[in-house]
């Protein structure tokens, strides 16, 4: 990109949507949809899985509570580098269009492919099926839920929330901002329940919070990854960075209101769920909100699976919203078919990316073994985060020169690359399956770039096949397609 037009970037807080021929993202977003987004994405269902992950590696409850610690002081410090990085960079697409500047095409879309092969389809398949069991479980108390039921249910949850997101972005943000508030008051409700259960029958189980502790440092890492999941979502915002309005003051201080909040209200519900349940008891449930629900809320044990249900629809429609843009802004970098790149022109949405991640995310409903899926994932996802970050001091180093509103100390990347490269070595002996998966999948995508990408004397049939279909697709679409960099931010 051009280093010249990077130094003066000018961005105005009412961008239209039309200038001259080309149709953009409408820049209406806030601070508040932003800390909304950041909130809403990462209290989805994490923080009722994780807990028991965390626990099962660490082995002690003071081990398990300094890792959740650990796990919000470096997404802090991450969310700090993504901060430099979304306001000297402001266009959308978050880690892929930083790896892009940073390091090129080939590892943007080695980032993008391995984004939307597992990333973004598990997560959405993830949430969808947790809303889904949570919903149907009052009606099967005793049994296992229907396979069939609860498939069927995630899907349609998906297909709704993919449409909610085709109609009006705006829409979709005052759906957020009332499930960012049902979240925290689902968790604020168990860190009060913990807090009186604790007061009622004492700290016993806090006497001894080291025996038992974990010292093998693959399963400390693999704990961190656990963690780390429920975290996931601090650098989404970043994706946004289009539509976010006034976006060098509301982008950091989005985090800054949202990083320090998520942690401490983490801390608190995992000393609720301690206060009530034994580390045996976390390592051992499969649904640990509805274990502490069950001995914790007598008859309001109920309430319970619906919030849950309700985290996880929440988490599912803002990760929907803010993953598509990153297909979106691949596309106009010619990484994914141009079609994906196109806006419907009367509502102003990426609908063919939206479609696009819709589909690959029904795919992933039909295998039940997501799991493998997600540690594989979580390994070469904190590969490519710390790449992001590294690319601040690359930044720094080959364009000095550029504009840069948020400008953080260079411990702060230094630290959070040095832990990473710890955190993705480690687990290699422990999980060496998931780990070797991951990097096949990942190296993979090589020849698929070279092939598919930068291989331009294609056979006449398939460019002729491509033509037709985005010929087609244009009968509704409009291109958004970034021409130069001056022009679009001049």
């Amino acid at each position: 990109m051009n280093t010249a037009a990077s130094e003066n970037v000018k961005i105005t807080d009412s961008t239209p949507e039309e200038t001259g021929d080309r149709v953009r993202l409408k820049k209406q977003l806030g601070l508040l949809e932003g800390v909304a987004i950041i909130l809403g994405i990462i209290f989805g269902s994490g923080i009722f899985i994780s807990p028991s992950g965390v626990m099962n590696e660490a082995g002690s409850v003071g081990l398990s509570l300094t890792m959740w610690i650990m796990c919000g002081m470096l997404s802090m410090i991450g969310a700090l580098c993504y901060a430099e990085l979304g306001t000297s960079i402001p266009r959308s697409g978050g880690d892929y269009t930083y790896l892009f500047e940073g390091y090129g095409p080939l590892p943007a879309f080695l980032y993008l492919w391995d984004a939307m092969l597992v990333f973004v389809p598990t997560t959405n398949a993830i949430m969808g099926l947790t809303f889904a069991n949570y919903v149907i479980k009052p009606f099967f108390p005793d049994c296992d839920n229907p396979d069939q039921a609860v498939r069927l249910l995630a899907a349609a949850v998906i297909c709704f929330i993919t449409f909610i997101n085709c109609w009006n972005v705006k829409a979709t943000t005052k759906v957020q901002n009332v499930f960012m508030f049902t979240k925290i008051s689902a968790l604020v409700l168990i860190i009060v329940c913990g807090g009186v259960f604790l007061c009622r029958n004492g700290f016993s189980k806090f006497m001894n919070p080291w025996q038992g502790s974990v010292t093998d440092p693959g399963r400390l890492a693999v704990s961190v990854y656990s963690g780390i999941y429920s975290y996931s979502g601090w650098n989404y915002l970043n994706f946004m960075t289009e539509e976010l309005r006034n976006p060098y003051v509301n982008l950091p201080r989005a985090i800054y209101i949202s990083m320090p909040l998520v942690t401490i209200i983490y801390v608190l519900a995992n000393v609720a769920y301690l206060a009530v349940l034994t580390p045996h008891d976390m390592v051992t449930t499969k649904a640990i909100a509805v274990t502490f629900g069950h001995l914790a809320m007598g008859s309001f044990e109920w309430i319970m699976p619906l919030m849950v249900a309700l985290s996880a629809f929440g988490g599912l429609c803002v990760h929907v919203m803010t993953s598509s843009r990153m297909c979106f802004v691949g596309a106009r970098y010619g990484h994914f078919p141009s079609f994906l790149s196109h806006i419907n022109v009367e509502r102003y949405t990426p609908t063919p990316s939206l479609v696009f991640l819709n589909i690959l995310s029904l795919l992933m409903l039909f295998t039940s073994d997501v799991d493998m899926l997600i540690t594989y994932s979580s390994i070469v996802e904190a590969f490519f985060t710390m790449l992001s970050v590294s690319s601040v001091l690359w930044s720094r180093w080959k364009r000095p020169n550029i504009n840069r509103p948020i400008k953080v100390s260079l411990w702060i990347p230094i630290t959070y690359v040095i832990v990473s490269l710890f955190l993705i070595v480690l687990p290699c002996y422990v999980r060496p399956f998931e780990v070797g998966m991951g990097v096949g999948i990942t190296l993979l995508g090589i020849p698929v770039y070279y092939l598919c990408v930068v291989w331009k004397t294609k056979p006449v049939w398939f460019q002729n096949t491509l033509k037709h279909l985005t010929f087609t697709i244009q009968k509704l679409f409009v291109s958004a397609k970034e021409e130069k960099e001056e022009d679009i931010w001049e």
